[in-house]
């Protein structure tokens, strides 16, 4: 049987910590546009954060644990 790969894209985005919890370097909808929206709301973008357990367990299929 062959092995599973990791999947790159995810890899790059997410990194698994030692307890097992799945962090995200950075959220959706901040690439370009932000100008229209209020400073409050650039700043709480601008956090990463832990993924939600359902998340987390399809991200860490994707990356083969």
């Amino acid at each position: 049987m062959p092995k599973q790969k990791t999947h790159k894209g995810v890899a790059k985005r997410v990194r698994v910590t030692a307890k097992g919890k799945v962090k995200r370097s950075r959220k959706a909808f901040t690439g370009h546009l932000m100008s229209g929206r209020n400073a409050k709301r650039r700043r709480r973008l601008r956090a990463g954060g832990v993924l939600p357990k359902a998340e987390a367990k399809a991200i860490k299929a994707a990356l083969g644990m």
